[in-house]
Formats: C-alpha cells, structure tokens, sequence
C-alpha cells in the first residue's frame, strides 16, 4: 500500500524538486511492448534488433517518458495533477539493468493553476532525456492512503533460460531415446539435438519413427536408429546399450513408462542403485526468484517411509546439481502440525529428525508444512512457524502421487509454470516428457540430464 499527498498551485516554490530512481527491468519492456502493442525488437529482452549480434533491450523513449509521468503524479505537484504539454530531447539510451534518476524541478508558475517543470533522466552513461512539462496544479491539498493496484505477472522463464544456456556450454550428452515413435517423442529429441544439448540415438520400430519425423517436419537423417519394434524389447535394449557406453542417459519416447521402468529396474542388467527410482519436477514458476522442485508427482504412488527418504535424498542431489547451495525442503501435508490422525504429518517429523540426524544429507529438511506456509513467509509467520524452511521451501515433497500431480499440474495450467521432468535414482539420469510440454520446457528436461552427468563424465 502507498500514500500519497499533493502540493497544490499556492505552495509550490521555484526551484522546489522532486527525483525517483527506478531500476529499468525486462520485464519493463515486456509490459510496455503489451500496453503500447509495440514489437520493436530492439525493445524487448532476449532479442538482437539490429542484427549486430548482441542483444539491445533498450527502454523505449515513451517508457522513459512514464517514469516523468510518474514522478508528476505522485510526488510534484501529486494527486490530482493534469498534464498539458511535454516536450522532450532524448539525448542517450537507458536499458534492461540500468538504475534511472528521473529529477522534476518547478521552473515557473503561471496564470491559471499552470506550472512549467524543467525534468531529466540520468542513467548510468549519463543523461538520457531532457525537456520541460506543463501541468496544471491541484488547487488544493490532497491526501490518499492505501492505494493499490492490482500485481502483474509476467510469464517469463528466466530461470529455464539460464539452465539451457549453462548446459549449451556443455559437450553433448549421448542419449539412447526410447521408441521416438510420435511427432511430440521425435521433436523434443531433435529440437535438443540442435540445441547442442544431447548427441540421440534412436531405439525402436524404423518405420514407425520414421513416420513420427516427416509428421513432425524434423530431419533425422544423420541419427542412428536400432531396429527393435516392441516396446518392452526396446526398452531392454535401450538399457543394454547404456551399458555398452553408447549412452549416458535415457530419454522416454511413445511408450508407457512401466515398460521403460521395468527395464530400468531388473536384477541382472538393469539400472538399479541403492535408491528408489523417484520423479522431480523442476519448475519454472514466473514471480519465483528460483526454481521450484515438486516431487514425487510420477511414479511412486503412495510412497513409504523409506521410499519418502529416497524421494527426498533424489530431490537434495538433484537441487545441489543444479546450482542450489543447501535446498530447503518442505515436506508436505495438509497441515502444519504432527497428529496421529494423519499419517503424513508423521512421516513429515520423522524425515526431518532424520535429516537432523545426518540420515538425509545436504539440504534443510522441516515437517509437516502446509502448502501456504512451506511457500509463504507471510504464511509461515502467521502460523508462527521459524527455521530455515518454513515460506521458503525449494523443493517440496508431496504426501503421494496423487498430491504430487495435482501441485504440478496447478502450477502449470493456472500459475504458468514451465516444468521439466526427471527420474533420479538409476545409475543414469532418465528424462521425461510430456506431450503437453513446450519447447522450453523439453529443452529443460534435456539441460537437466546434461548437467547431472557432466560431473560423471568429467570425472
């Protein structure tokens, strides 16, 4: 909430000033090119308007223009001030990053109400506009408390934007793609393949794949296929072939994940480790300052005591492996107090004993948390909930499958969320799909995999 008073015509006084500084972000230029309908490249972040081979981002000159208007209406003269006229010299450029001083000076009264201000813009580089306005003064003293506008979202994905470029920066991994065998299944691998992200190899019925390629319009003449038309057998063979070193992750194409997860986990020739196989979601959440990790929303359905060890130790590794020095995990449940009458919440206390203990290593563990309160500092103070974890959960972990689903599936069709997908827990990591995922989200679940294995490959 903001208060706001006026200076009205009577107590203005030549020379009286008034300067904001406002840090221009890119999401600035996202919302000006949205209200103006403005799609000038060179205006809006990620984009080379010139084709010089840099990105611009510069602050269009009416955005800069606004911040004037701004400081006119809140600060000199305030509330209730009109404009009449403006007239401006932009005499340098300001963009995404830069801190913006915009200075309003009453340079003369005149007859009427009216008031000439001298203003300028200084950015980083130096002046950036200059000019005069005219305004007409408010004849009286206004006072506004409490006011508000309704918050923007902007649905921007900065932190899967920064994921691909840092695993762009990395060889590309070799994965054996298991039975790419529909448009969605051969896309993602080839749009990771341009991307630099992965090197694919193909398993699965050719003809089939072949077919899935020219619907999708993708060219797949320079990736190998090995010819295994069932499902269940291509899954084998994909495991085989991990174990040959012609791969260093698995990919799931058009074929049912229980098929996939049976070859994974045989006894003799399988993937298996000392952990469960557990699914995380690693989402992009617009607002978040961070990625935000959900599991397990896939394949443990009403996960144990000793599956929810696992599920959590995957989802610590995966967080670490992914920049986040010490996660903060919530464990999930509908409320925030252990009682016997829900089972979660005890398993909630026990999971975070035991990663008081040492028994779960690497992140901060607290439970049971609530939804609102593992998210929201707001929350977690009116519960009168304290530590490390409460309203500032990375990675939250769900009760059950079920629960899991429904928290992913809500951010992403209702709080636009991008979500990559993958399996932790086999001796290579195993990315998953959805023929509901965009671009930028199959390109995540490809950067994912590429950054859990550099530290194997390297090593």
């Amino acid at each position: 909430m903001t208060s706001l008073t006026s200076t009205p015509y009577d107590a203005l006084r030549i020379g009286q000033e008034a300067t904001i500084t406002r840090l221009c972000r890119a999401e600035d230029l996202i919302v000006f090119s949205h209200a103006s309908g403005s799609l000038n490249p060179l205006h809006l972040p990620n984009h080379d308007g010139d084709g010089d081979g840099r990105v611009e981002a510069l602050a269009p000159a009416a955005w800069i223009a606004a911040l004037i208007a701004g400081v006119v209406g809140n600060h000199l003269p305030g509330p209730g001030t009109v404009y009449r006229s403006e007239s401006l010299r932009f005499v340098g450029q300001a963009q995404a990053g830069d801190s913006l001083h915009t200075k309003v000076r009453v340079a003369q009264k005149l007859a009427g109400h009216a008031v000439r201000l001298a203003v300028s813009v200084e950015g980083p580089a130096g002046r950036v506009a200059e000019g005069e306005v005219e305004v007409s003064a408010p004849a009286l003293r206004h006072r506004f408390d409490d006011l508000s506008v309704p918050g923007l979202v902007v649905q921007s994905h900065r932190h899967f934007d920064a994921l691909i470029a840092r695993a762009e920066d990395l060889p590309a991994l070799p994965v054996i793609v298991i039975c790419p065998e529909s448009a969605d299944a051969v896309m993602g691998a080839v749009q990771a393949r341009d991307h630099g992200l992965i090197a694919p190899l193909f398993v699965g019925a050719p003809d089939k794949i072949a077919a899935a390629a020219a619907e999708a319009g993708v060219d797949i003449a320079e990736i190998e296929i090995v010819a295994v038309p069932d499902h269940r057998a291509a899954a084998l063979r994909a495991v085989a072939l991990i174990h040959e070193g012609r791969g260093r992750a698995l990919m799931k194409g058009h074929l049912h994940t229980d098929e996939m997860l049976h070859a994974i986990l045989k006894k003799e020739g399988g993937l298996r480790t000392n952990r469960r196989l557990t699914h995380v979601f690693v989402m992009d959440v617009p607002g978040q300052d961070q990625l935000l990790f959900v599991t397990d929303a896939a394949i443990n359905i009403a996960p144990d005591l000793g599956c929810k060890v696992s599920i959590v130790q995957n989802a610590i590794d995966l967080a670490v492996s992914l920049g986040v020095a010490r996660p903060k995990v919530g464990i999930l449940s509908a409320v925030e107090t252990v009682t016997t009458a829900i089972p979660s919440t005890l398993d909630a206390a026990i999971l975070a004993k035991m990663a008081e203990r040492g028994q779960i290593t690497g992140g901060d563990v607290d439970g049971p948390l609530a939804m609102d309160n593992a998210v929201d500092p707001g929350a977690a103070r009116a519960k009168g909930l304290t530590g490390l974890v409460a309203g500032r959960a990375d990675i939250l972990v769900a009760p059950n499958l079920e629960a899991g689903n429904m928290i992913a599936k809500e951010l992403s069709f209702l709080a636009h969320a991008e979500a990559a997908g993958v399996v932790m827990g086999a001796q290579v990591p195993v990315i998953l799909t959805s023929r509901a995922d965009s671009v930028r989200a199959r390109l995540a679940s490809c950067a994912v995999a590429v950054i859990l294995a550099a530290p194997a490959r390297c090593g």
